[in-house]
């Protein structure tokens, strides 16, 4: 694998609908394959600072993740750490911690990843419910292509044993 260390990071609140589409992602994309030493796939739910050590113990972060843009819920979209910045919103408290504050503290202790943020628009996420939407259920066949052409990149093709 030429040394790269890959972390695949599921995002959100899973009480929330399909602000939980990022753990609900991981969990299914991590019982349909199989992967090669040096590819770890994460629930992170909501975790904050509790996943330090899971971003800064990789080379390459894959972040799946919602984002509320008004967009058409299901559109999908692909963006580096930089281009995030601008689509994320103030903070607003100092207990609320923000999963851009935990990649600034990996950056402050100068182990902060390569990342890309694989996101998408939910329908609902307001209303307290564990199940996705239809169309966010539907859209994570396509999300697994996206995140499987971002390992493509570093000559990662995980083994398929699930088409659950």
């Amino acid at each position: 694998m030429d040394g790269n260390r890959i972390t695949i990071l599921g995002l959100g609140n899973v009480l929330l609908k399909d602000e939980g589409f990022g753990v609900h992602f991981v969990r299914r994309f991590a019982e349909r394959y199989r992967f090669p030493e040096g590819v770890r796939v994460v629930d992170g739910g909501t975790l904050g600072y509790i996943l330090l050590d899971d971003i800064c113990s990789c080379e390459h972060l894959i972040v799946v993740d919602v984002i509320k843009t008004g967009a058409e819920p299901g559109s999908i979209y692909r963006f580096t750490r930089d281009e995030m910045e601008h689509y994320l919103p103030p903070p607003t408290s100092a207990h609320e911690v923000q999963f851009q504050d935990v990649l600034v503290k990996a950056e402050l202790i100068g182990q902060v990843p390569d990342v890309v943020f694989l996101c998408i628009t939910p329908g609902s996420y307001e209303e307290m419910n564990m199940e996705l939407t239809p169309r966010l259920r539907e859209r994570l066949p396509l999300m697994e292509t996206f995140v499987l052409k971002e390992l493509a990149r570093f000559n990662i093709l995980p083994e398929r044993i699930n088409d659950a």
